[in-house]
């Protein structure tokens, strides 16, 4: 008889089926730490929306409601509408502003928090503020109207069908969004 490789592989590692395949995997993912749960994009999805009305009730406090001018189609389409563009840019620069502090401060926004999530970089660690700033920068996109339809629904699409839950965004970054609680310790020490 000759050798030969056998079709049937006996996995002598432990732990499921699908976190043998993960970790099994030469696609340079990170590998999963036991009792791990990845955040849904519905969590995620939850959670962006509580950080969104917080920054824009937030804004119009400050500014005494000028800043709904940001979504005022009359106002973008008359000669004045510099001053929807200003009220734009200050609404996205405050979502930028938010993101980054929140996530350099607890390693999520106070959306995610309030959901028991936390984002941390693939191979465990803290991010980075240079992670921060990039992630935050591309979730502006879901902010603009019309884009954010498209962009949201892909990226939705996305984290359902990837085994590690991770958006465009996520892959762009390095990171991925998990259950703050089923983190190992010395990927939550961080966290707060």
């Amino acid at each position: 008889m000759t050798d030969h490789d056998s079709p049937i592989q006996l996995n002598l590692s432990g732990g499921t089926l699908a976190k043998q395949i993960v970790s099994a995997g030469d696609g340079g993912h990170w590998p999963i730490p036991d009792g791990t749960i990845l955040a849904s994009g519905v969590r995620r999805m939850a959670a962006f929306a509580v950080d969104v009305v917080i920054v824009t009730t937030i804004l119009m406090v400050v500014t005494r409601r000028q800043v709904i001018n940001a979504w005022n189609i009359d106002l973008w389409t008359s000669p004045d509408f510099h001053y929807a563009l200003a009220h734009a840019s200050v609404v996205l620069i405050a979502h930028w502003l938010y993101w980054r502090v929140t996530g350099l401060s607890f390693s999520r926004s106070l959306g995610q928090r309030m959901f028991g999530i936390a984002v941390i970089a693939e191979d465990g660690s803290g991010m980075t503020s240079q992670m921060w700033d990039r992630r935050a920068l591309r979730k502006l996109l879901y902010l603009l109207p019309v884009l954010n339809l498209y962009f949201g629904a892909y990226d939705l699409a996305r984290i359902s069908q990837r085994h590690t839950h991770q958006s465009n965004i996520d892959l762009h970054v390095g990171s991925i969004v998990a259950h703050a609680d089923s983190l190992p310790p010395a990927s939550r020490r961080h966290i707060r």
